[in-house]
């Protein structure tokens, strides 16, 4: 709640969301409470860890931020995506978009890299198989037959 007063643009919103914070995180603050009697470090490392999933819950203010507004976006144009279009589109979301500092949207949920989606495709699918050999044609008869030869 407090990160989300800190983003409130009205000030009746933010005093509203710091007084019912307040009370939530006052019992952690107290000495006796468990998280005290942790080192500051391991402390500040929780504090970060929940910082981050508050942020990567968060819903988005915006309508066309991350993959739901991508989606809409592709919905917009022509309805009723296909399954397999679908699941296409959440890989190449996943697996290829890259964000300013060179993640990807599973990199940064899983917290580690991943091979190149072109490669986990080519681990996925089966080689295709060899063409056939091709056929010689077959002689077609001249339909006008020369008159002077």
């Amino acid at each position: 709640m407090e990160r989300v007063a800190a983003r409130s643009t009205h000030a009746e919103p933010r005093h509203r969301l710091r007084a019912l914070s307040r009370p939530l995180l006052e019992p952690l603050r107290h000495g006796d409470h468990s998280l005290q009697a942790l080192p500051s470090a391991e402390r500040e490392r929780l504090e970060q860890v929940a910082g981050d999933c508050t942020d990567r819950f968060q819903r988005s203010s915006s309508g066309v931020a991350g993959r739901n507004g991508q989606l809409a976006l592709h919905h917009q144009g022509r309805h009723r995506l296909s399954d397999r279009k679908l699941a296409a589109l959440t890989a190449v979301h996943n697996y290829y978009i890259r964000r300013a500092d060179g993640t990807t949207a599973a990199e940064r949920f899983f917290g580690r890299a991943y091979e190149t989606l072109f490669t986990q495709a080519l681990q996925r699918m089966p080689l295709s198989p060899r063409s056939a050999r091709r056929r010689p044609r077959p002689h077609k008869p001249p339909y006008l037959m020369p008159l002077a030869a």
